[in-house]
């Protein structure tokens, strides 16, 4: 039996939509393992990852915070794509001069430790967000707005009238020094523009992922529901699609899921492949 690797997104892919995972999908996944590899590419970070799939025992470098950082389960980092502190603070500014300010998500200046700042200008779409935030211990008001030094991605939320501009102009003064992702929110509505460095997206990731491992894109098959995902499926030999995904996901896709993530479609997938004793 041939080995494959299986990389999922979570949002809205293998996390529920009220963001928990099923007892199937658990012990599914974990069947996997013993004869395959299993890791996420998300944009969620090391910690809600550790958090959301604690009865999980991934065996392969995890994808994090939207492609920018590949680390191991034993926090070894295997690649990190920053933006530069000056970079990330003339992005703060341009912001500022319509009033908006972003949130700002790194790493202390040593280690892994993340990071989560946010502004003492807030709109209503950034409070709903940070509602799901209350105790984390990463999270830090910082005023005024500025960068830390290792900064892994810069988050706007807000409508698609304030977003949409703002994304057009981020793109005439950085140009293609940085990467621009301008999404819907599914969660909690109006929409979100991450920025990252140039590479530090899903696809160069996996890249990565593959080369520490030694395995072949001919053996690698992708999940996903949402714009970040695409450059994944590009690269990968099998791009699966949930039923809940967006229409410029499908189109993509290799194959469409009949389940959605609440009908644990990637789970009921993932099952074929579980050899029986």
């Amino acid at each position: 039996m041939d080995k494959n690797i299986f990389i999922t997104d979570l949002d809205h892919t293998l996390l529920k939509s009220d963001q928990s995972i099923s007892e199937f999908t658990k012990k599914t996944i974990n069947e996997i393992c013993k004869n395959h590899l299993f890791t996420v590419a998300t944009a969620r970070s090391f910690h809600k990852v550790q958090e959301f799939l604690a009865d999980i025992e991934l065996n392969a470098p995890m994808i994090l915070l939207d492609g920018t950082m590949v680390v191991t389960n034993e926090k070894k980092i295997i690649d990190l794509k920053l933006i530069t502190k000056d970079v990330a603070d003339a992005i703060i500014f341009e912001g500022s001069k319509i009033g908006i300010y972003p949130f700002i998500i790194g790493l202390e200046d040593s280690g892994m430790e993340e990071i989560f700042w946010y502004p003492k200008i807030l709109n209503d779409y950034q409070k709903d967000v940070l509602k799901n935030y209350k105790n984390d211990p990463r999270l830090q008001l910082k005023d005024p707005m500025s960068a830390m030094n290792r900064v892994l991605k810069i988050v706007y939320f807000g409508t698609l009238e304030i977003l949409a501009p703002l994304t057009t102009h981020f793109k005439t003064v950085f140009q293609d020094s940085l990467e621009y992702k301008l999404s819907p929110e599914k969660y909690g509505g109006g929409w979100f523009l991450t920025i990252l460095h140039p590479q530090g997206d899903k696809s160069h990731a996996i890249t990565k992922v593959l080369e520490y491992i030694d395995f072949s894109h001919q053996n690698l098959t992708v999940f996903g529901d949402s714009i970040n995902d695409i450059e994944m499926f590009k690269l990968a030999n099998i791009s699966i699609a949930v039923a809940n995904a967006l229409d410029e996901v499908k189109k993509e896709a290799n194959m469409i899921l009949s389940h959605s993530n609440d009908e644990d479609g990637v789970a009921k997938y993932l099952s074929q492949f579980i050899t029986k004793d």
